[in-house]
């Protein structure tokens, strides 16, 4: 006996024993009025039936079958959704967050305990003394050159009156009214004025090459302590504006930079903290990883296509992502962009990696989610009706397809199909159906056997599911 007799056997005694009454009734109702016949290639799908069989249905599409490539896939992250946490300084691990929590820019993330941040603040408080230090020291040489200023105008005056005095007494020394000693006196005092004014000079060149050095100092000073305080504001990702402000916490109106005892690290971009690599109170060194956290709708699909397509694939050509049929979403949830081939190729699988980018992502698309990437080749071909080809089944020599009433949203209608070219998932269909139309996508198997090799007889399903033929 064949399945397909053992088949229909089951489902008339099924039949059977939905339809038959044992209990006679007292009183027989009266005959139902007469009705038109119903099409022998109707079926009867009411929603009861559709939930017990699983029917669905799929529209009637436009499509460039001729036209299309289809590539298996998978969604992962861009390279710039993943950001990882790392220590800057060795210290002892405080966690704030927990796996899976979402974070937002400027939330705490973790707190680090380190004796290199006390260094530097160390480093900074000891810059900061000398640049104070400097700066009094260059404050007081301007008083300073100012006196040696004055100071050296008086001697220079001093040299020209005991210069003028030598000169007179020169000229009188012939007469004998000046003496020999009072010549001598004038001369000596003349040279040690000038001698005090060349010490005087000599001071005033001093003070300008301090000037210059203390100007130097205070300059590399304050250049050290920029420095340093670039290298905390990267450490705790605060500007240094905010580092240099007063905290109104200290009584001692410090800086804030030197309040911090924590190195506190925040969240920089929104996201979710994809993994923890290490625990609360745990020693970790420098550059250790601590934590990450991706941001899973920045995604892109990664398709693998043959190398035997590169004549038809190029930068920029449309593309939409499906999902795949068995078990996955429904066919509705696609997304559409454009490609971008690969720069390098796989010699051994004679593969060449695809890429695009939703413009939108649908709910079921998520890191690792395989999937089909469709691409639009160019060509002259128009688009042609086409229907999903798991649509489409087998009764003996023919390809039937069910299409739902469209007058009549619980009854479906057994066609012949008349198909054209397949891409692996829709096949285009030349007759017998709209654009607009639907057809029966899962449940078809069962519609089949109900109406194999009975097609010109009527019938209707019962709301378990079963099949009984006549009206």
């Amino acid at each position: 006996m064949t399945y397909r007799v053992c088949v229909s056997l089951f489902a008339g005694a099924l039949c059977l024993a939905g339809c038959r009454r044992d209990n006679p009734q007292p009183t027989p109702l009266p005959a139902p009025a007469p009705s038109a016949a119903q099409p022998a290639n109707r079926i009867d799908v009411p929603a009861a039936v559709r939930a017990n069989l699983g029917i669905t249905f799929a529209k009637v599409e436009s499509r460039h079958v001729a036209r299309t490539i289809r590539v298996p896939g998978r969604f992962e992250l861009l390279p710039q959704a993943r950001r990882e946490y790392r220590t800057m300084l060795a210290g002892r691990v405080e966690l704030h967050v927990s796996q899976f929590d979402r974070v937002q820019p400027g939330q705490l993330l973790y707190a680090l305990d380190s004796p290199q941040w006390r260094e530097l603040q160390e480093r900074l408080s000891e810059t900061e003394s000398q640049i104070l230090q400097a700066r009094a020291r260059a404050e007081t040489i301007d008083p300073l050159t100012a006196a040696h200023e004055q100071h050296h105008e008086e001697l220079k005056n001093g040299v020209d009156i005991w210069t003028e005095r030598v000169r007179q007494l020169e000229q009188t020394r012939d007469t004998g009214v000046v003496t020999a000693e009072e010549f001598a006196q004038a001369r000596a005092a003349l040279a040690t004025t000038r001698a005090e004014l060349a010490e005087v000079m000599e001071k005033e060149a001093e003070l300008r090459a301090r000037r210059v050095e203390v100007a130097a100092e205070l300059s590399g000073r304050r250049e050290r302590f920029e420095l340093l305080m670039s290298n905390a504001s990267s450490l705790l990702g605060l500007p240094a504006d905010e580092l240099l402000a007063m905290d109104p916490k200290s009584p001692q109106r410090h800086p804030r930079w030197r309040e911090i005892r924590l190195v506190g690290v925040v969240a920089t971009t929104e996201g979710v903290v994809e993994s923890i690599a290490t625990t609360s109170g745990a020693w970790a060194s420098e550059t250790s990883l601590v934590l990450s956290t991706i941001q899973p709708d920045r995604l892109r699909f990664r398709a693998r296509g043959l190398q035997s397509d590169l004549s038809r694939l190029r930068d920029g050509l449309p593309g939409r992502i499906v999902p795949p049929r068995a078990g996955g979403p429904a066919l509705d949830g696609t997304m559409e962009g454009t490609i971008t081939l690969g720069l390098t190729a796989d010699p051994d699988e004679r593969t060449i990696e695809l890429f695009m980018t939703p413009e939108r992502l649908s709910a079921w698309a998520r890191p690792g989610v395989a999937a089909h990437l469709e691409i639009v080749v160019e060509g002259v071909s128009a688009p042609e009706l086409a229907i999903p080809a798991s649509a489409v089944i087998r009764d003996g020599l023919q390809s039937i397809i069910f299409r739902r009433d469209p007058s009549n949203p619980d009854r479906v209608i057994r066609l012949e199909a008349d198909l054209g070219i397949s891409d692996g998932r829709w096949v285009v269909i030349q007759s017998g159906v709209k654009d607009g139309d639907e057809v029966v996508l899962d449940g078809v198997y069962p519609l089949m056997l109900a109406t194999s090799g009975t097609v010109q007889k009527g019938g209707h399903f019962h709301a378990d599911g079963t099949w009984h033929e006549g009206d």
